[in-house]
């Protein structure tokens, strides 16, 4: 679950909106909002898992009093987590591209790196289908090995190896005196005056989106979890997790950006492979070795997190038509294949696939990120708080939290955790 959570949202996300959103002011607001109110429709995620003991579908279907039929759609929403994984695998395919290029010259100058960049993703067809294609068969060997023999152990070493990597750049960056002392100072002197309701909103749903929530991969992971666990301190510690590959990918960034007076503000692609890539290349050799790190650890958060948006779809086929792992991946992926080379082809200059002058790219990211993730957010938290038993949430966590808590808890659940969803969703479409 903490690979699913630590994905590129850490990686770019997390620093891209801390630097769009008054640096620090944003931080203590994600804080806040992660531990008040995504953790506990994290909680509620975990229960359906966990006491469904199967695939989502199944799952609604067994919990559900009645309307066992209806209740059962609600596990369709792990199609959304197939649609992200089939643009999603193609940026793990440009950061892999990227990693290739750190072992030689990197861009000099922010107008060559952005012209680069474009070029991978509009004119060089070839090379973007090549690592779309070989992160696509990295993902799909390891989830057909299953969660605890593939994905598991796939995190095993993949998390600690980001950590890793992730504390030797920070080390390095602090050798960067002035500019470690600026991100540091970015990231945790709160600016108070710098809060608006845009950046609540910003930092409520980057707690939410961050964590994999409406998709499915929660409950699907839970209902493999063994009887003795924690979840209350397993959902805390892959909380913190979670905050501390944002904090630390951060400070890394940060300090590289303030260190030679790059653009805080840049978006996610242009902070990564355009300010970082020029930035890297100033520091000759070592930023070579940096760049391949750095890279390299947001190709591990990436695949990690891919791996578990496959798994959703793969385990309900399995459990509904009694098929192999390998034949219901064969059916997946085939699906996903053809999305991700529909986004390819979406920026493809001779071609340039667009929908209503969006690229195809977009049109799914739009619709997975700002539409099918809120209602499921909402729906999976309005079936746990109103139609699941109450009796049975208190089994499943009364041994983890004292009454009172479990009270604050659900009550969140019913009347906050809805209406905080709702305004990110409304915030996100009309923005």
């Amino acid at each position: 679950m903490a690979g699913s959570a630590v994905g590129l949202g850490n990686a770019w996300k997390f620093p891209t909106m801390v630097g769009n959103n008054g640096g620090s002011a944003f931080i203590v607001l994600y804080l806040l909002l992660t531990f008040g109110i995504a953790f506990v429709a994290f909680l509620a995620e975990l229960s359906i898992g966990r006491l469904g003991g199967t695939d989502p579908v199944h799952s609604f279907e067994k919990l559900a009093p009645k309307n066992k039929n209806r209740w059962s759609l609600a596990g369709f929403f792990m199609i959304g987590a197939i649609l992200i994984a089939s643009f999603y695998m193609l940026v793990i395919g440009w950061i892999l591209k990227y990693v290739f290029l750190s072992f030689s010259s990197l861009p000099n100058t922010t107008e060559e790196a952005g012209a680069m960049f474009g070029s991978l993703i509009s004119n060089e067809f070839f090379n973007s289908f090549l690592c779309f294609t070989s992160v696509f068969c990295m993902v799909f060997f390891v989830v057909s090995k299953g969660i605890k023999s593939g994905i598991e152990r796939l995190n095993v070493w993949m998390m600690p190896s980001l950590f890793i990597l992730l504390i030797v750049m920070l080390a390095y960056s602090v050798s960067y005196t002035d500019g470690f002392i600026q991100a540091a100072k970015f990231l945790f002197i709160p600016d108070l005056c710098k809060i608006t309701p845009d950046v609540v909103l910003s930092a409520l749903g980057l707690a939410f989106f961050s964590l994999s929530m409406g998709v499915c991969v929660i409950p699907t992971y839970a209902a493999s979890l063994s009887d003795g666990t924690n979840l209350v301190k397993s959902t805390l510690s892959i909380i913190f997790i979670n905050i501390l590959v944002g904090i630390m990918m951060g400070l890394v960034v940060f300090t590289f950006v303030f260190a030679y007076g790059a653009d805080t503000t840049q978006a996610g692609p242009g902070l990564i492979f355009v300010s970082l890539a020029t930035l890297f290349a100033k520091m000759g050799f070592v930023g070579n070795v940096l760049a391949v790190a750095f890279f390299i650890s947001l190709l591990f958060a990436g695949v990690t997190s891919a791996v578990s948006m496959i798994e959703p779809f793969t385990f309900y086929l399995i459990n509904k038509f009694k098929i192999s792992r390998k034949l219901a991946l064969t059916y997946i992926g085939v699906f996903v294949y053809i999305l991700g080379i529909l986004c390819i082809v979406s920026f493809y200059e001779p071609t340039s696939f667009t929908i209503l002058n969006k690229s195809f790219f977009d049109i799914l990211d739009y619709f997975t990120s700002n539409i099918l993730m809120p209602i499921g957010a909402i729906v999976f938290s309005y079936f746990v708080g109103f139609i699941l038993k109450k009796e049975s949430l208190y089994i499943l966590f009364g041994n983890f939290m004292n009454k009172l808590i479990f009270e604050c808890w659900y009550f969140s659940l019913r009347y906050i955790v809805p209406i905080a969803i709702l305004a990110i969703a409304l915030y996100q479409i009309l923005k």
